[in-house]
């Protein structure tokens, strides 16, 4: 592994720990580690791989600590688990063979349109975080939101923890802080799919990747406790005041880096 300045390697631990409470609470982590990484001169892919094995314990971190406080519950999600699973590997197998260009125009467009729906669409109350009953097992709603955004996290990744959030208000009628549990849960799973592929790959600097999910963790751990504490009133206005800036932050480079 190269050796690195213990400097950058603090401010590298304190991104990943700010990225770790971020993601918990509303996702887009990656629009901070994923710069830090390169900033330190790492091949893209080396650092599209590191990050993944950094992100893999934030999500996990964040996905069992809305478990632990019986906001997510697995048995009502097995079909959106497998979907998932499916779509992220074949995601990761297929992108290098289409072409994201188009992708990267209109992502920013559709993160944006995800932070309106938040701010006007009306969820059931924050103080009632009782899954719905029965649970949500809407078969081919589950089916395709999986495989769709499992498919789209193995392809490209920014914003999946919004379009989980969004789309399961949208579906199933839940609260935002029970959509976040979800969230978290999918996108650990796609995840560590994408990080599988990875490692196969050899595309993983392990040390550091290993650093800095410590941090992560930290932060998810911090992050996940705020929301569910807090509740709506905490997570919403993060929710919309990060994916609002990650739409920017990719109409930006989509748009005008090149011109």
């Amino acid at each position: 592994m190269e050796l690195f300045e213990p400097t950058m390697l603090l401010v590298l631990a304190l991104v990943a720990f700010v990225a770790g409470f971020i993601d918990a609470v509303a996702g887009g982590g990656g629009m901070l580690t994923v710069p830090a990484l390169l900033s330190l001169g790492l091949p893209p892919h080396i650092a599209l791989g590191t990050n993944k094995l950094a992100a893999t314990f934030a999500s996990s971190t964040a996905a069992f600590t809305y478990y632990k406080k019986r906001l997510f519950k697995p048995h009502c999600w097995g079909r959106a688990f497998v979907a998932t699973l499916i779509g992220a590997t074949l995601g990761t197998l297929v992108v290098d063979l289409i072409s994201t260009e188009w992708l990267e125009k209109i992502l920013p467009i559709i993160i944006l349109l995800a932070a309106i729906y938040t701010i006007w669409h009306k969820t059931p109350q924050s103080n009632s975080n009782e899954m719905p009953q029965p649970c949500p097992k809407f078969n081919k709603k589950q089916y395709i939101q999986g495989f769709s955004i499992g498919f789209y996290d193995g392809v490209a990744g920014p914003g999946t923890g919004a379009f989980w959030t969004v789309s399961s208000m949208a579906l199933y009628r839940l609260n935002i802080l029970l959509a976040s549990g979800l969230a978290k849960a999918m996108n650990f799973t796609s995840n560590f799919t994408s990080l599988i592929t990875f490692a196969i790959l050899g595309h993983i600097d392990w040390v550091l990747g290993l650093t800095m999910g410590v941090c992560l963790m930290a932060g998810a751990f911090v992050g996940a406790h705020s929301a569910i504490r807090f509740g709506a009133k905490f997570i919403r206005p993060v929710f919309v005041t990060v994916v609002s800036i990650l739409a920017v932050k990719l109409a930006y480079e989509a748009w005008f880096v090149n011109l």
